[in-house]
């Protein structure tokens, strides 16, 4: 992208040179505009600067020219604070500008293949049910497959998304306006004023705040998680389930089976209070009127805007009884709409909805003027009402009235209620045996600490107490800070689900939980608060989860299922949660403690077990996968991770989480948030309904090598993260790590306590870190000596790497385990690495370990290609192969301006506006990655 006038991008390598001719002339319109901005805000000068920095970093990047490195190093180390600012900002922005010019072109030829009639693609929903169809899935199982199942992206606070509202706001309208230009002929008067919008937009980001001034409260995040609603959920979730029923039935050639609602958000922001101090029982119900009130104000406007167009009169129409009779509770109209029955009954709708909004959340949200209309009991009547509209309509033939906007609220009703979305409680299993701890030594006559119980002797204690009909608390006692915390966080709980339902807080998770008494714990707490039972009544009106995360709490959760499913009480109390147990599986974790290879792996052994445990005991697991954006934190394509899951281990049930900068990528657009919901619909329904796995016959054969590839795999990346005397020094110094606990990007501290260990780092700023320094070393490292450790056991090579082959064109999980790693090492660079690596004031130590990093690289490279038979990462994927390859030179000086002032930094030059920069700088690097965290 030139400032100043075209350049031809690096188009030639692809295939595909002419459909992408217009990504091309977008991102040359706004480099055009960016530059043009720079020049009349900041100056000639500071845009000389910008341009020189540019084609020295292209003529770098692309065409390998050594004196090029030399001069772009030399000009980005003398930089005044002044010009390193804009220098940043403007390779940040064409970053961020690019991204939309790329997400646009998306839309483009998805939308072109729709209009030259091509074949649906894989992970569309159109494919995934053409195929159940010319399989013969019978119309009562797809019935009770949508009845049943369960596919619910989870939004979590976790702290990679740099971006602000603010820009968000502008990153859409910039990407409405090129929108318009493509798909509307606009006349020479409306393509300048779009032009000017254009410009108009991108002087007011250049103009806007990149960093936030102050670190995010959680009343911030859930601001920014609902905001996600508004851009996509609200109207795509319906436009999707008319999509399946429609498809349905023309493919079926009759009535469509009826479609349950199985796609529904979770949310953790504002009940996750695992390490994050500032989640409170105050800040839980905030959470919870936020959602009722958005939720109820879009209902409120729906129903509104939809009642203005329905001037149906009953001189021409004969509405049914039962729509008559909801008319006549309804207020009355002017006398010149009074034979418009249709009016009538939405008028009472929305009077309704107003006083339901005054009554679930007076103190947030849109105000409404009293009335007397009686509030509705819950979201079932809401939606019962949308019903006798719909009959109604079908029943004097205006079907195509019931399936417009009409069916869209009546499914936005069933999907979001009046909660929004379910939103779950998580708490570390330390807290939890902590306060049990305070409530067995002020209630137990005995002088022995409850941590110094047996095994045996605390599972007998507390299921006891969870069967006595009397509480623990008792308020003539006086509880520590902690203890007083998490009942109220509890009690708040059980007030919550008695005001807006059981469904806005049906989830309790249990992070680190390593043992059953660990669920039982959690399960005690609860029923302090009246939220679970045992005895006669037994009851729970909440799922308890286990989140199982390191590579030994993996390898031992089938047991500890086993060991629960064995309690008759816990059983019992599992029918009333229609016998379905939910376990979630930590790759954050399980990656930071074994590496990307045996996290994968043993991920991959546990649900095969769990699968084996449940159907065992006859139990319905749902799996909750605990994936974050990057590689090294379970990220990757979700179609190709969904259908990689083991036989069974999906079975319709499946949440994961969306976490940091991947919710803005993949859910502030609603076709590309469209596209993304399909995507894990359609392989949800193939993983259930289609029979994806074709190496069963070679699964002995192939296990022994992944347990082989894994041992080593582990053993490799240990012996350097943990084995390494000093390695946390390495870490901390050629990586921003410190620098980024000082941007403010989240509410939750970074180390879940105080310490320097990587034990107790967060994995989010782990990764992070890592991708920063373009490394990217958890989503790779430890795969190549694994590979070479197994072909020297053998002195049969040539089988032993035919082998491998085939279990990657044969094996969905080790297909998709390589192509994930494949995609890490097309973003790596370990040349910008090296420079990292050079912060490290001991030469000693850095020779060392970027040694072992640049050694362990080169021979992931090699046995990747050898496997798969490529001569070049991303071979295969030519699409992202080219957007890595135009937006690389521009991440490149963000990272040499990153290292130079991190030296200066610690150099003892804290001077406010350096560190401003390297927060700049740690922004655009993770804007052009797209995927860092």
């Amino acid at each position: 992208m030139s400032l100043t006038t075209p350049v031809n991008i690096d188009f030639e390598k692809d295939s595909s040179h002419e459909k992408d001719h217009p990504l091309r002339e977008d991102v040359r319109l706004l480099g055009r505009m960016l530059g043009d901005t720079i020049r009349e805000l900041e100056g000639e000068a500071i845009f000389d600067l910008v341009e020189t920095i540019r084609q020295t970093a292209v003529r770098f990047r692309r065409e390998e020219d050594e004196e090029a490195g030399k001069e772009l190093d030399n000009i980005l180390n003398h930089l005044s604070h002044r010009e390193t600012t804009a220098v940043v900002r403007a390779f940040s922005y064409f970053s961020l500008l690019s991204n939309i010019a790329e997400d646009l072109h998306h839309n483009r030829r998805r939308r072109a293949h729709l209009r030259a009639g091509s074949p649906p693609q894989d992970g569309s929903v159109t494919l995934a049910l053409e195929r159940i169809v010319a399989k013969g899935i019978s119309q009562q199982q797809l019935e009770n497959f949508f009845a049943n199942a369960l596919i619910s992206p989870v939004l979590t606070a976790h702290p990679t998304e740099v971006q602000r509202r603010s820009t968000l706001d502008y990153q859409l309208k910039i990407q409405q306006l090129l929108k318009a230009r493509d798909r509307i002929q606009l006349t020479p008067n409306e393509l300048r004023h779009n032009e000017e919008d254009l410009r108009s937009a991108i002087q007011t980001l250049w103009q806007t705040r990149m960093l936030r001034s102050v670190r995010l409260t959680v009343q911030d995040e859930i601001e920014n998680g609902l905001i996600y609603y508004h851009y996509t959920f609200l109207k795509q979730i319906p436009y999707i389930y008319a999509k399946i029923e429609d498809t349905l039935e023309r493919r079926t050639g009759k009535t469509a089976p009826r479609v349950g609602s199985f796609l529904r958000i979770g949310s953790w922001i504002g009940g996750d209070r695992d390490g994050n101090p500032f989640v409170t029982h105050q800040i839980m119900l905030h959470a919870a009127e936020r959602h009722s009130a958005l939720i109820l104000d879009y209902y409120i406007a729906e129903v509104e805007r939809i009642g203005q167009t329905m001037s149906l009169t009953e001189q021409l129409i004969k509405v049914t009884s039962e729509l008559e009779g909801l008319a006549s509770t309804a207020p009355g109209l002017p006398a010149s709409r009074i034979d418009e029955p249709y009016r009538r009954v939405f008028l009472g709708i929305h009077a309704r909805l107003i006083a339901t909004s005054r009554h679930l959340s007076p103190h947030v949200g849109q105000q409404y003027p009293e009335n007397t209309a009686e509030p509705y009991a819950d979201s079932a009547e809401f939606a019962h009402d949308l019903d006798i509209v719909i009959r109604s309509l079908k029943q004097h033939k205006s079907t195509k009235l019931a399936q417009g906007a009409i069916r869209d609220l009546r499914r936005a009703a069933d999907v979001f209620g009046f909660h929004l979305a379910s939103l779950d409680m998580r708490q570390h299993s330390k807290i939890h045996e902590q306060v049990v701890a305070e409530l067995y030594e002020k209630n137990s006559q005995s002088s022995q600490n409850y941590t110094a119980l047996s095994h045996t002797e605390r599972v007998k204690w507390l299921l006891t107490e969870l069967k006595r009909p009397y509480p623990l608390v008792s308020s003539l006692v006086e509880y520590s800070d902690t203890a007083q915390g998490e009942l109220r966080i509890l009690k708040m709980a059980a007030e919550i689900q008695q005001r807006f339902g059981q469904a806005i807080l049906p989830n309790y998770i249990i992070s680190m939980a390593t043992g059953i008494i660990h669920v039982l714990e959690a399960a005690l707490l609860l029923k302090e608060a009246g939220l679970v039972q045992l005895g006669e009544n037994t009851r729970s009106t909440v799922n308890i989860i286990p989140l199982f995360e390191t590579i030994n709490d993996l390898r031992s959760c089938a047991h500890v299922m086993e060991e629960l499913f064995s309690l008759p009480e816990y059983r019992k109390m599992l029918r009333t949660r229609a016998n379905l147990q939910e376990v979630m599986l930590g790759y954050s974790d399980s990656n930071k403690d074994g590496g990307f290879v045996t996290s994968n792996w043993e991920i991959h052994k546990a649900e095969i077990e769990l699968t084996k445990v449940f159907k065992r005991h006859e139990v319905q697991l749902r799996l909750f996968h605990g994936r974050g954006g990057t590689v090294g934190r379970g990220g990757g394509p979700s179609y190709q991770g969904i259908l990689a899951q083991p036989p069974g281990s999906v079975n319709g049930q499946i949440r994961l989480t969306e976490q940091g900068e991947v919710i803005a990528s993949k859910y502030t657009d609603p076709e590309i948030g469209r596209r993304n919901l399909e995507t894990l619909i359609a392989a949800t329904i193939e993983s259930t309904l289609l029979d994806r796995d074709t190496a069963q016959c070679h699964t002995p054969q192939y296990y022994q090598i992944m347990e082989e590839l894994s041992a080593s795999a582990r053993t490799a990346y240990r012996n350097l993260i943990y084995e390494t005397p000093n390695f946390t020094q390495f870490f901390q110094e050629s990586t921003p790590i410190r620098e980024i606990a000082g941007l403010h990007i989240g509410s939750r501290p970074t180390s879940r306590k105080p310490s320097n260990k990587i034990e107790d780092l967060r994995t989010i700023p782990w990764v992070f870190s890592w991708s920063q320094n373009r490394s990217m070393l958890p989503g790779w490292y430890g795969f190549g000596t694994a590979v070479e450790n197994l072909m020297q056991q053998t002195d049969k090579t040539a089988e032993t790497l035919a082998t491998l082959q085939e279990m990657y064109r044969t094996w969905p999980f080790f297909q998709t385990l390589l192509s994930n790693m494949d995609m890490v090492l097309a973003k790596s660079d370990l040349g910008i690495a090296s420079r990292y690596a050079e912060l490290v004031t001991d030469v000693q130590l850095r020779q060392y370990v970027f040694s072992c990093i640049r050694t362990e690289w080169a021979r992931c490279i090699k046995w990747l290609f050898a496997i798969t038979e490529h001569t070049e990462l991303l071979q295969d994927n030519p699409t992202l192969a080219r957007s890595i390859r135009i937006r690389t030179p521009y991440i490149d000086p963000l990272n040499h301006l990153q290292v130079e002032l991190l030296h200066r930094y610690r150099a003892g030059d804290d001077d406010d506006a350096i560190r401003r920069a390297i927060h700049l700088t740690i922004n655009g690097v993770a804007t052009g990655l797209r995927n860092s965290g």
